[in-house]
């Protein structure tokens, strides 16, 4: 059985099986966040592509073997009755709670997946669509050395000003910044 573990303040857990992975978000956060969930392409979408996570709770989902897409955390969120509405930062661009095939507009912090791979799992923890929230993954119970990963740092208190969005809620990736060449590779 694998673990993995995302974030400090939002927490994964993966249980690899035979059937699949089980992932557990956690909200460790002083804030609610809405986890939005893209599976890549030739991957079945899982039974949420978004959700609402209060603070210190916990939500489950199921997730087949060979599946592989990513996860992200939305904050600033404002939905009403129906489920309409939209989040300050990492909106998925669907104008619900669940983001229906979009992914997460920068900056966002993204955690990666690909399940059962050659027997294996694959993960990491990317700010290459910028930052909004500490990110950390841990592995336990594999067969193998799932290495964590990840950040556990608010790295928004140390954005530089050029790189400041939303009010200073998220840090624009270089790239998104400034759009140059040098720093989109």
């Amino acid at each position: 059985m694998v673990h993995l573990i995302l974030s400090l303040l939002l927490l994964l857990v993966t249980s690899k099986g035979v059937s699949g992975a089980t992932f557990t978000f956690v909200n460790r956060c002083d804030y609610t966040v809405w986890p939005g969930i893209l599976a890549n392409a030739n991957s079945p979408r899982l039974d949420s592509t978004g959700f609402e996570l209060p603070r210190q709770t916990a939500r489950t989902l199921q997730a087949p073997t060979g599946w592989s897409g990513r996860f992200w955390g939305r904050t600033g969120c404002n939905f009403d009755g129906s489920g309409s509405g939209s989040c300050q930062t990492g909106d998925c661009g669907s104008g619900t709670v669940e983001c229906n095939g979009a992914g997460a507009a920068p900056p966002a912090t993204l955690a990666e997946f690909t399940l059962g791979t050659g027997g294996q799992d694959f993960y990491d923890v990317s700010l290459v669509d910028g930052y909004n929230l500490p990110v950390f993954v841990e592995g336990t119970g594999g067969s193998g050395q799932c290495a964590s990963t990840g950040c556990s740092t608010d790295l928004n208190l140390q954005c530089p000003t050029e790189l400041k969005s939303v009010d200073g809620s998220a840090c624009k990736s270089a790239c998104e910044a400034f759009g140059s060449p040098e720093y989109c590779l």
